[in-house]
């Protein structure tokens, strides 16, 4: 397994696959890197979610000429790992009382 910088995720989402199309919805992707100027759009300063339904891959629309080349985007099967590492931790419960 080979690892490469992504896009940052802020909100879990969804991942749905039926076999022929894969659909990801709700995600909440942020920059790959602090200072990262290949993804924020030039004018207006904003980020673009880039999803590929036949590839199963969502990521960030670069504004670099000649495309991107700090990061890759996630797969379905990254993502739906994320899901399920996310609902394991949430289900953990915590071995010291919270402060407060």
């Amino acid at each position: 397994m080979s690892r490469s910088q992504k896009p940052s995720v802020f909100q879990i989402g969804q991942v749905w696959d039926d076999g022929r199309t894969v659909v990801v919805s709700g995600w909440g992707l942020g920059l790959c890197a602090t200072g990262c100027t290949c993804h924020r759009h030039p004018s207006a300063g904003h980020l673009a979610i880039d999803e590929d339904q036949a590839a199963g891959r969502l990521g960030l629309v670069s504004y670099r000429e000649g495309g991107c080349d700090c990061c890759e985007a996630w797969t379905a099967d990254e993502l739906a790992a994320v899901i399920r590492d996310f609902e394991h931790v949430s289900s953990l419960e915590a071995q010291e009382p919270l402060a407060g």
